[in-house]
């Protein structure tokens, strides 16, 4: 745990501290190494290896492109007979690491002999080398070892991006477990950490004063946030294969990291046809880390039976309920599924839970259901046409609430 002292302020004559105001602030829980090869992986991963997070990445695209196995002699002649076919299929950054070639130089080449030769031997020599390192089984199936190297890099590289776009705040203001600062009053009964020293100096000036006199002290005051629940609901189907399915990923990490740091609850689903993988919300962020990064695409979606499994997932009371959907298609099980989604919002509405969707290149008919959805759920839609910005859509989405 984390402790924070009380600030008294020399300025303010005869003030005392009270230490009784002495607040703990909440860690994330969990612990990111539990046994010795995953602070293996932890340490190489902060260390900048950078062939462990090269095959970090490796392993996390896998995942998303659905890979049961790596194969060397099958992904060669994949890749030699049709290499677009073969980009399809592992994705440009795995074919990348596994030959040691780009895309572009590949298919320039790959009817040269020799270098056909060199293509398979690099490919070989890779696969064994992550066999030797754990971070693969003797079937060429990722292990718990690579796939907790996987979750590894995607919290870094996530972190690293949120930097990037100052963690997507659109603003500036102080978030701590009292509130959020709101406006600038006269200090009076206050807390003295809430003192606002800038502002007092600045009306101790305005008068004239030589010194800031009790009169001239100032104070924020702060909004109190009462508890939020969110269900990050990731639709796992088979369009959502690759990029889409890496990007939702690191957006729910995004999500989870920011709303356990404000010390709200955090819940997953992952859907398809059917609920593949429920975690109710939660402040156990090495958890939801994990589960993120083991999601495959499946089949179907279903979205009327993802917003019924979620209500059940909230505890009762009368605090923020929200459901955050990601999809990119219009619900495709059973007879009218258009009709069964919007009953299922309709009862999360009466059971005080709010809906947003974020939409993958909707189409027009799953744009319509979208906005439908969100009006009962009284959210709000997101249209997603950058993948890349996706993680800030969310992030906009939690600010609302």
């Amino acid at each position: 745990m984390i402790w924070t002292g009380v600030r008294g302020e020399s300025d303010a004559e005869d003030s005392e501290v009270n230490l009784d105001e002495a607040s703990e602030i909440e860690a994330l829980e969990g612990k990111m190494a539990s046994d010795p090869d995953q602070e293996r992986l932890m340490h190489s991963v902060i260390e900048n290896d950078e062939q462990m997070i090269k095959d970090g990445k490796l392993l996390a695209e896998s995942v998303d492109y659905a890979m049961g196995s790596f194969t060397p002699d099958l992904m060669f002649e994949k890749i030699v007979q049709n290499y677009r076919n073969a980009q399809r299929l592992y994705g440009p950054t795995i074919i990348r690491e596994l030959t040691g070639y780009e895309g572009g130089f590949i298919e320039r080449n790959v009817k040269v002999k020799e270098f056909r030769e060199e293509l398979k031997a690099n490919i070989h020599r890779n696969i064994d080398r992550m066999r030797a390192e754990g971070l693969l089984d003797k079937e060429g199936s990722v292990t718990e070892s690579g796939l907790q190297l996987a979750s590894l890099v995607l919290y870094t590289e996530e972190l690293d991006h949120l930097q990037t776009h100052g963690l997507g705040r659109k603003d500036l203001k102080e978030r701590s477990h009292y509130g959020e600062e709101d406006e600038t009053v006269r200090f009076q009964n206050q807390r003295y950490k809430d003192l606002d020293m800038r502002a007092s100096i600045m009306r101790a000036i305005r008068r004239g004063h030589k010194r800031i006199e009790r009169e001239d002290l100032k104070a924020v005051t702060r909004r109190q946030h009462g508890k939020i629940s969110i269900v990050y609901a990731m639709d796992a189907s088979g369009s959502m294969r690759g990029a889409k399915l890496g990007i939702s990923k690191k957006a729910g990490i995004a999500l989870a990291f920011r709303a356990i740091n404000d010390r709200n609850d955090v819940g997953l689903v992952v859907f398809t046809s059917k609920i593949e993988k429920s975690i109710p919300p939660t402040r156990d962020f090495p958890l939801l880390l994990d589960e993120l990064a083991k999601i495959r695409a499946g089949q179907e979606t279903d979205l009327g039976l993802t917003i019924d499994h979620a209500i059940g997932l909230f505890e009762g009371g009368g605090h923020t309920k929200h459901l955050i959907l990601i999809t990119d298609a219009l619900p495709t099980r059973g007879e009218d599924p258009g009709r069964i989604a919007l009953e299922a919002a309709s009862k999360a509405h009466d059971a005080g839970v709010t809906i947003s969707i974020v939409g993958i290149n909707l189409e027009k008919e799953g744009e319509k259901l979208a906005k439908e959805i969100v009006e009962i759920g009284n959210g709000k839609l997101y249209k997603v046409t950058n993948l890349q910005e996706m993680d800030l859509l969310i992030l906009e989405d939690y600010e609302r609430l």
